[in-house]
């Protein structure tokens, strides 16, 4: 390992910024996504196999636009919904 490596400690917590998807980072290469459609939340999970889906992953951790952080509590309270 050299210097510059980064060993995260999952999970991270992301949501849009317009408030309607809220992630869970599980690694560098999945997380759990609830989507809020309505008055519904839709829960999927990806696991990122090809280069756009790592990248995005990667804007997340970073929080790029429109990735904003999060907390656990506000994931958990839109898995309720």
């Amino acid at each position: 390992m050299n210097g510059s490596e980064v060993h995260l400690i999952f999970p991270h917590y992301r949501k849009l910024s317009n408030y309607k998807s809220f992630y869970k980072i599980l690694s560098e290469k999945e997380f759990e996504e609830i989507q809020i459609v309505g008055s519904s939340a839709i829960t999927t999970k990806t696991t990122a196999t090809k280069y756009p889906e790592i990248v995005r992953i990667k804007d997340m951790l970073e929080c790029i636009a429109p990735f904003e952080s999060s907390t656990k509590e506000e994931f958990e309270i839109h898995r309720k919904t």
